[in-house]
């Protein structure tokens, strides 16, 4: 496989269970996101990739980010290059696993939440919803041309903190605003927290997940 995963198979059999691939965020591992798998519904085949750039102490990056003007402000160049090896990896994981095509979903926080929104947006094809928590839509990654029905599709719930200090909440208000602008399929929540997945929030996560598979 082109990158590194742990997985949770479902604890309810299927010959073509849901999918949902966990992205970490920046200086994380496949480890963190994974805590969650045991309280999602069983039927999900669950996914927990590790981002491709080595980063500071053990963690890894899907690309690198200069805080350093105040505005965060994303390697384009490493966006686009993790954006391709996910998707390749998202390829490889439906070859591999055969899951139910009609019911892929990402959930992302921070980088992995921006990852998550830049998959969907290029491969709307490929995706049925994601989860983005504490993350926000870069320009860049948005389509080129017009929003198709494809991209309207697209279920997304998107979470932030208004007490966020390293992705405040403007950002997460911006990408929103995006969304509705475009006639997404979305909700957006706010929650009196930093940049973290506090109970309430996850509650909210798990809530929309299992929601997805209740009919199955």
């Amino acid at each position: 496989m082109s990158l590194h995963y742990i997985s949770q198979p479902p604890r309810v059999a299927s010959k073509n269970p849901p999918l949902l691939i966990l992205l970490h965020g920046l200086g994380s591992n496949e480890q963190d996101l994974f805590s969650f798998a045991p309280q999602l519904d069983p039927r999900y085949l669950i996914i927990s990739v590790r981002a491709p750039l080595p980063y500071d102490y053990g963690g890894y990056a899907w690309f690198t980010i200069d805080f350093s003007r105040g505005v965060p402000k994303p390697n384009i160049g490493q966006v686009y290059e993790a954006r391709q090896q996910f998707t390749l990896f998202l390829d490889e994981i439906v070859q591999k696993y055969h899951p139910d095509l009609n019911h892929v979903y990402l959930a992302g926080f921070s980088q992995g939440a921006m990852m998550s929104y830049a998959t969907a947006l290029a491969n709307p094809e490929k995706i049925t919803g994601l989860v983005a928590m504490s993350g926000y839509i870069l320009n860049e990654t948005t389509p080129k041309k017009s929003v198709t029905p494809a991209h309207q599709q697209l279920k997304i719930l998107a979470t932030h903190g208004t007490n966020d200090s390293v992705l405040p909440i403007y950002l997460g208000r911006s990408a929103a605003n995006y969304l509705q602008q475009h006639q997404f399929n979305y909700e957006f929540k706010e929650y009196t927290m930093g940049h973290e997945v506090n109970q309430l929030c996850f509650a909210d996560v798990k809530r929309w997940l299992d929601q997805q598979v209740e009919n199955l």
